[in-house]
């Protein structure tokens, strides 16, 4: 009998000391993160941001728990005019079930029928209405439902690169580049730190335009991701979530925001998949009085493409590059 109360006891103090160091880990781990998210703010305090960056309106589709999730990213360069219209336009999927990341790239110059307006390009539905109307017209358009939006000031993208990668981002600069990005590139394999990666993700300046940097701004996507995923990119999300705070507006909040983080980290993507819009074979130029040069584009193609690569609803190859 003796025994048995022994081993009881025992069992009791075991299981309490479990519980206790458990205890003792989840309060070190939420110091941490704590400490590491004010690092973060305080870095990014006195920073200068343009009055744009601030909640809008945005009415998406609603979305299940493990539903796929569709997020309109918008990168914007606030130079303190009171509008501007995004640099970049993508639709982000992630599918929590299969464990897949997928990147839409909309080509800004785009001619599109924009709700209650003229036709324009693209990225002046933005300019006209905010991300609720630039929703409305990719819904229209594209016939893709989208459920949050994010607006990033690129002076964010910045400092999310220095705070991340201290030692810069690794790639292979396959010309010279400099015009209209604020910094010189040279060819040849290369570390690059926030603002040069930046002006390589931008530039346009050469006989691919719009579609180079499309091309460019998806290598830059997956090199982010795969430093982000790395074990020293994870032990720094907290610092780099409190650095980009100010750079950023999201509908992306609470719960929602912490279930799909959660789901990326725990269920992580091999890669980004990504398709340029429009496909090849799918668009000619044109220009408009009013507009200038834009893309006219096949739409019925543009769509079913775009329906095979979220969906899956395959009935016919379509080349994205």
């Amino acid at each position: 009998m003796n025994r048995q109360i022994h081993r009881k006891k025992k069992k009791k103090f075991k299981f309490r000391k479990v519980l206790y160091w458990m205890f003792a880990l989840l309060i070190g781990l939420s110091g941490y993160i704590y400490f590491q998210y004010s690092q973060g703010i305080k870095q990014a305090q006195g920073k200068s941001i343009s009055n744009e960056i601030a909640k809008k309106e945005f009415n998406g589709s609603k979305r299940g728990n493990m539903d796929k999730v569709n997020i309109l990213l918008l990168g914007i360069d606030t130079r303190g005019e009171e509008k501007s219209r995004t640099d970049t336009i993508m639709i982000a999927q992630y599918d929590p079930k299969k464990q897949t990341a997928k990147i839409v790239s909309l080509m800004r110059d785009i001619y599109v029928d924009i709700p209650d307006h003229k036709n324009y390009k693209l990225n002046t539905a933005y300019f006209l209405g905010g991300p609720e109307l630039l929703r409305q017209t990719i819904e229209q358009n594209f016939g893709i439902n989208i459920h949050y939006y994010a607006v990033v000031d690129f002076k964010g993208f910045e400092s999310v690169v220095n705070t991340l990668a201290p030692n810069g981002i690794e790639m292979n600069v396959q010309k010279r580049m400099s015009k209209n990005i604020g910094v010189v590139l040279h060819p040849g394999l290369q570390y690059l730190n926030g603002k040069e990666l930046l002006g390589y993700a931008r530039f346009r300046h050469d006989a691919q335009g719009d579609f180079g940097r499309v091309e460019r701004q998806q290598e830059v996507l997956n090199a982010l991701k795969d430093k982000i995923l790395s074990v020293n990119g994870v032990t720094k999300l907290p610092k780099l979530v409190g650095t980009i705070m100010p750079y950023i507006d999201t509908n992306l909040e609470g719960v929602d925001r912490l279930e799909i983080l959660k789901d990326f980290f725990l269920n992580p993507p091999g890669e980004i998949e990504s398709l340029r819009i429009p496909v090849d074979n799918s668009y000619t130029t044109a220009n408009y009085d009013g507009v200038g040069s834009v893309l006219d584009i096949d739409f019925d193609k543009n769509k079913q493409a775009i329906d095979e690569f979220l969906n899956g609803n395959e009935s016919q190859n379509i080349s994205s590059k």
